[in-house]
C-alpha cells in the first residue's frame, strides 16, 4: 500500500559495511573506564552464532501505511486486508489449476476461519503488570547480561538480580535426549570448552562442559554448569525479575516443556513472557495454554542479509529472499500479531522510532528494543521513547567509539 501523507518511505536494505546511525536526540556521555578499553564497544547480538554490528536503522514498514489515527476500524481493515491479500494468492493458485470456483470459495472460508479462530491476547491489565512490574520501563538482562557474567548460567541470573534488572531473558534449547536447557546456539562451540551440535549431544554430555570457559571473567566463574530450564526457573523465582523465554525453535517440543513448567510453577503466569522469532512457536504456545503472555521477535531483512549488511545468497536467490523478507515484515505488522494475540513485540533497536513505538501503542502492544548496550542509547530508549530494552550489561556506562 502507498504511504499516507506524512509517512516516511521504507529504506533500502542494509548495505555491506553500513554502520548504524545513532538517534539524533542522544547526547554523548563520558566514556568512563571499562575492561574493554576506551569506548568499550559492545556489539549487539544479531544471530544465533555470535555478535556483529547491526544493519542501518529504519523500519521496513513505517506506521504511516495504516494511518495515524486511533486503533479500531483502521486496525481491523489492516488485519482483514492482510489476510485477504494472502488468500487472494491462494485463490489465484486454485484458478491456475483449472478450478476457478474453488479459489474464491477457499479464500472466503479461510478468511473467515482465520478471523474467527484467532487467539485473543491475555487481559491488558495482566500484560501491563508483567511488562511493567514497577510501573515503568523494564530493563531486561540479555541471557542474564552475558557481558557481566557467562551467558545463560545460574551465575548470570544471580548477577542480574544483584544489578537490579527488571527482567531476565533466557534462551531455551534442547539436548538430543529432549532435556530443555539454557543455550543460545544450536552448537556448544561458542560459549563452552566443547564442540558439537546439540542434536548429537545428550544432557550428560552437555553437563560436562564449562559454559564460562570463553567468557572474559572465566576465572571468576569456575565450576559453572549448563543449567536445565527448571534449575533456571527455581533460581529466578527467588527474585523479583520477570522471565523472558526466548524459544529458538522446536515449536511442539518447546510448548509442551513450557506448559509443564507453568503447571509446576503457576506464578509464571504473572512473571513471564514467551518470545520467539518463529510465529509457529507462539502459535503452538497459545494453542497449548492461552493464559501465557507471548511476544513476537523480529529483525527486518533477517532472511536475506546478515547483521553486518552482507547478503546471505548469490544471484537471483538473494532477490527471492529479499521479497520474502518484505512479505514477512508486512505480515508481522499487518496481521500475525493480531492472529497470535501477542502482548509485546521485540524489535532490533535500530528499527525503532517514536512513530514506530506509537504504532504499536495504538494497538495495545508494548515494544521491547534489543540489544541496547551504551549509556546514551539506554537513556534515549528509556527517557525519550519510553521503551523497554534488553541489554548485555547492567554495569557498563560506556559510549560507542
Amino acid at each position: 500500500l502507498p504511504p499516507q501523507p506524512g509517512a516516511t518511505s521504507a529504506p533500502l536494505p542494509p548495505q555491506p559495511g553500513a554502520t548504524s546511525a545513532r538517534p539524533q536526540q542522544q547526547q554523548r556521555l563520558p566514556r568512563g573506564d571499562s575492561p574493554l578499553g576506551a569506548g568499550c564497544c559492545l556489539a549487539p547480538d544479531t544471530g544465533r552464532g555470535g555478535r556483529s554490528p547491526p544493519p542501518a536503522p529504519g523500519p521496513l514498514v513505517r506506521p504511516g501505511w495504516v494511518g495515524s489515527g486511533r486503533a479500531g476500524p483502521a486496525m481491523e481493515v489492516a488485519v482483514l486486508c492482510g489476510l485477504s491479500a494472502v488468500l487472494m494468492l491462494l485463490s489465484a493458485a486454485a484458478c491456475s489449476l483449472g478450478r476457478p470456483l474453488s479459489g474464491p470459495a477457499t479464500a472466503l472460508v479461510l478468511l473467515g476461519a482465520l478471523h474467527l479462530f484467532r487467539y485473543p491476547p491475555v487481559p491488558p491489565e495482566l500484560a501491563h503488570r508483567v511488562l511493567r512490574p514497577c510501573g515503568r520501563v523494564s530493563i531486561i538482562a540479555h541471557r542474564g547480561a552475558g557481558y557481566d557474567a557467562p551467558e545463560n548460567t545460574l551465575a548470570a541470573l544471580k548477577q542480574a538480580a544483584e544489578n537490579n534488572a527488571t527482567g531476565v531473558e533466557i534462551d531455551v534449547e534442547f539436548t538430543s535426549d529432549g532435556v530443555p536447557i539454557l543455550m543460545h546456539d544450536d552448537t556448544v562451540d561458542r560459549t563452552t570448552d566443547g564442540t558439537g551440535s546439540l542434536v548429537h549431544l545428550t544432557f550428560e554430555d552437555v553437563r560436562k562442559l564449562d559454559p564460562a570457559a570463553k567468557h572474559r571473567l572465566h576465572k571468576k566463574y569456575l565450576g559453572e554448569k549448563v543449567p536445565t530450564l527448571r534449575e533456571a526457573l527455581v533460581e529466578v523465582l527467588k527474585t523479583n525479575m520477570t522471565i523472558y523465554f526466548d524459544v529458538k525453535g522446536h515449536a511442539a517440543q518447546a510448548s509442551t516443556a513450557l506448559k509443564e513448567m507453568f503447571k509446576e510453577f503457576p506464578e509464571l503466569y504473572n512473571r513471564s513472557i514467551v518470545c520467539s522469532f518463529e510465529p509457529m512457536v507462539i502459535f503452538k504456545m497459545r494453542q497449548a495454554d492461552q493464559k501465557v503472555i507471548t511476544a513476537l521477535t523480529h529483525r527486518p531483512w533477517s532472511l536475506s542479509f546478515y547483521g553486518t549488511g552482507k547478503p546471505k545468497y548469490d544471484g537471483y536467490k538473494q532477490y527471492v529472499y529479499m521479497f520474502l523478507d518484505v512479505v514477512l515484515d508486512w505480515s508481522h505488522h499487518a496481521f500475525l500479531w493480531k492472529l497470535l494475540g501477542v502482548s509485546a513485540f521485540l524489535m532490533q533497536k535500530n528499527f525503532i522510532s517514536s512513530d514506530y513505538a506509537r504504532f504499536w501503542a495504538e494497538r495495545g502492544v508494548d515494544v521491547i528494543a534489543w540489544t541496547v548496550n551504551y549509556a546514551d542509547e539506554k537513556r534515549y530508549y528509556e527517557n525519550i521513547l519510553q521503551c523497554h530494552y534488553i541489554t548485555d550489561t547492567l554495569i557498563e556506562t560506556c559510549s560507542p567509539p
